[in-house]
């Protein structure tokens, strides 16, 4: 018989309540400690100030002016979600896999910590974790793992651990009692990771399945909520096995806690991951080009805006919000529009060459020896080899095949070549900068920088400069009308100008037209301008002078540098598409000079806005004068002989009123469209990124044949959508009380110029 003894039990209840008092205190004591960083030794915690304001790494993106994202600006690609955004779908299923007891616990789930405790005494791995949903929120947000936090105890490894975990339930708690349950489940799904630098849920549902958040089925937030144990074991690109394992068993959480019923889940459990990956990187999206350019003005105004307010505002994590001039369907037709015209020139270049040796030719046709070796020298790949390896090991590595992805026109091809291989396929390659504006506030609708960002990021809208041939002569015809030197309605005889020492040209020079003849007939300016007689701009210019030329050209917007030679009224000096277009604009809108407008206005991540920005316009001209211009270069498209005259072919030219130039320079290294209609300006320059590579006649090498269609192309695009009325056809808008009255000028008369057999475009430079 066992004696009672009820003194020995009281001393045991006794001394368990003393246990329990001073394990309590001694936690306390812990955690206060931890909370203060006692001597230093536990590490730091967020302030208050970061406590009250939690922030995350936010992309900055850029929106078009009807509002679909163009692109980001990241290190960390996430945007924000609103929780009601969010399918009920992934919130049961993060629910029932991450944290089943999330609404009732507050910050620490005492039943799951028991459970891990025993798993961890037993060395059963598979009974889960401990942290809860807010403790994962606190980790997120405030990086407790990283060396800003991290003490003199912090660097030994089992013991980090422990302190790491110590203030994410300390930052758990205070976050329970600061914000409500959907607070703390929307700040989880903006910071989590999915993989494949993907943050947050809404840029995972664009990633993984092309779509909003709120549509995602179950079957797809099973496989989303199944990759946050662990993103890379789980990436359903490089282990899709595991991925669809582990879907399955968020499936089964869901069945466990009655969000899904057996038969369905079973039947999801069979299908397969039923991925749409698309992958969001700088390389991708609408306007490349111009949202790379728009990079340096973003981060130059970030500075110069932090400097202003006291801020510390970061493109690439703040989560700006920035509103741009770009039309996101325009910009589809002009990328459609480049693709199309541009696969074709490609396709003629290469046909032009087959059997005839290599395109880089000097003035004489010949093949230009070393051409392959200076550019080998001057990429960049050389010169890193050659500062590592030296130069004879460079040009070895240079001349070994090897694996290498390339572009082509056929789409992205695996190859196997040599480095050297591999700038002569790209030597050989046509390149395009085409941008579109409306004339009436400068914004810029449609940016196309090049025919592959991913492999070619050079710009050549505003970034590359090239000779613009004959797209230059209405500043110099511009000129002589604002100086009244000629009216719209004077005659010039197309026969040979002479300019000598005393025009500034001491050798002499005495321009050609493009079939080497002169016609010795009387044109009107709208003839000789439509078909682009170069015989008659050097009269001009010969008139004016290049220095008045120069003048007037960078009034109305070109900012490069203007040599002021004879030969200028020809196109010699170096342009951008992205000037010609602002410059052009002036003729269109009345006289007015705009200048190009990107930005609209710039918002933080709440919304509030930082800055907006407004059109900048000066009268630089009549708009008489500007008028008069429309009417010189409508004979372009309209009449007999005019340079422009293809543009009938895309079904842009009936029922509208188009002014458009060409320009081609010599060897046809340069292409040019300039096209004006009542509400856009549009400007396309093609040609290689060499100028000694380009076609060896004028019937493929000229402007009207290697720019003119992409133009064509486009515009036909514009006017069938029926949600851009605001760039209809129509008439320019003729000013009040313009009169022009040049009498009857018969353009099928036999005064009318021939234009050059084989083509139906203007001069070249010679």
């Amino acid at each position: 018989m066992i004696e009672f003894q009820p003194g020995k039990y009281r001393r045991r209840i006794v001394n368990l309540w003393w246990s329990a008092i001073i394990g309590l205190g001694l936690m306390i004591l812990y955690v206060t400690a931890v909370s203060f960083n006692l001597f230093w030794l536990f590490g730091g915690m967020p302030d208050l100030k970061t406590l009250e304001n939690p922030r995350s790494e936010l992309a900055s993106e850029l929106i078009s002016e009807d509002g679909k994202s163009l692109g980001k600006y990241f290190y960390e690609n996430r945007t924000q979600i609103e929780i009601g955004q969010v399918s009920p779908n992934l919130i049961h299923a993060l629910v029932a896999t991450e944290d089943a007891r999330f609404v009732n616990h507050s910050g620490i789930d005492a039943r799951s910590l028991i459970r891990v405790a025993k798993g961890v005494v037993s060395g059963n791995s598979s009974s889960g974790g401990g942290s809860t949903l807010t403790q994962q929120v606190a980790k997120n947000l405030f990086n407790t793992r990283s060396e800003e936090y991290r003490g003199v105890l912090g660097h030994i490894p089992g013991v980090r651990i422990v302190i790491a975990k110590t203030k994410e339930w300390i930052l758990a708690v205070i976050l329970e009692r600061k914000y409500t349950k959907q607070e703390i489940m929307q700040m989880y799904l903006n910071t989590v990771s999915f993989g494949n630098n993907t943050y947050g849920i809404k840029v995972a549902a664009k990633t993984y399945f092309n779509k909003e958040a709120s549509d995602l089925t179950v079957r797809e937030s099973a496989l989303l909520v199944g990759m946050l144990q662990n993103p890379t074991l789980y990436n359903p690109l490089r282990f899709p096995t595991n991925a669809l394992n582990r879907r399955n068993t968020v499936l089964a959480q869901m069945n466990k806690y009655d969000y899904l019923p057996r038969e369905e889940m079973v039947k999801l459990q069979k299908l397969p991951l039923g991925m749409d990956f698309t992958v969001d990187s700088h390389n991708t999206g609408l306007a490349p080009y111009f949202r790379e350019s728009m990079r340096g003005y973003l981060k130059s105004w970030v500075k110069l805006y932090n400097e202003e307010h006291g801020m510390d505002l970061d493109l690439y994590t703040s989560g700006l919000r920035i509103y741009t001039s770009i039309d996101s369907r325009m910009q589809q037709y002009q990328e459609e529009a480049v693709e199309e015209h541009m696969r074709t020139q490609q396709k003629l270049f290469d046909e032009h060459w087959k059997g005839k040796g290599d395109p880089w030719r000097d003035d004489s046709g010949r093949e230009l020896t070393g051409f392959i070796d200076r550019a080998v020298r001057m990429s960049g790949h050389f010169i890193s080899l050659k500062r590592d390896l030296g130069e004879e090991q460079a040009w070895k590595v240079m001349k070994t095949p090897r694996k290498m992805k390339i572009f082509t026109w056929d789409g992205e091809k695996t190859v196997t070549m040599s480095p050297i291989d591999s700038i002569k396929h790209y030597k050989k390659l046509l390149h395009i900068g085409m941008m579109s504006m409306d004339p009436r506030n400068g914004k810029i609708k449609a940016w196309v920088g090049g025919i592959n960002f991913k492999y070619m990021k050079y710009d050549h809208v505003k970034q590359g400069t090239r000779q613009p041939g004959s797209t230059f002569k209405p500043f110099v015809y511009l000129t002589a009308l604002d100086k009244n030197f000629l009216t719209p309605c004077s005659r010039l005889t197309d026969q040979p100008v002479y300019f000598g020492p005393s025009d500034g040209v001491p050798g002499g020079w005495s321009p050609k037209n493009a079939n080497m003849k002169y016609s010795y007939q009387s044109l009107t300016l709208r003839q000789a301008l439509g078909k682009s007689v170069n015989t008659i701009s050097a009269q001009i210019m010969k008139m004016v002078k290049p220095k008045a030329v120069v003048e007037y050209a960078h009034k109305l917007g070109i900012t490069s540098e203007l040599q002021e030679v004879p030969s200028l009224a020809l196109g010699i000096s170096e342009v951008s598409v992205h000037d010609m277009v602002s410059a052009y604009s002036a003729f269109a809108n009345g006289g007015h000079k705009v200048e190009p407008m990107t930005i609209l206005r710039i918002e933080d991540r709440y919304g509030n806005l930082l800055q907006e920005f407004y059109p900048k316009q000066n009268q630089e001209i009549s708009a008489n004068m500007a008028y008069n211009m429309l009417y010189l270069m409508r004979g372009s498209v309209e009449d007999p002989g005019g340079t422009s005259q293809r543009l009938r072919q895309y079904g842009v030219t009936e029922g509208n009123e188009i002014a458009a130039k060409t320009g081609t320079t010599s060897n046809y290294s340069d292409g040019w469209f300039m096209g004006m209609t009542q509400n856009l300006v549009t400007g396309v320059w093609v040609g290689a990124e060499d100028r000694s590579v380009h076609f060896r006649t004028i019937a493929f090498g000229q402007g009207g044949r290697m720019a003119l269609p992409a133009w064509g192309i486009y515009m036909k695009k514009v006017y069938q959508d029926e949600t851009l009325q605001q760039y209809r056809k129509g008439p320019f808008i003729k000013p009040e009380n313009y009169e022009l009255d040049c009498g009857n000028i018969d353009m099928d008369s036999s005064d009318t110029y021939t234009p050059p057999s084989r083509s139906d475009d203007e001069g070249v430079l010679f």
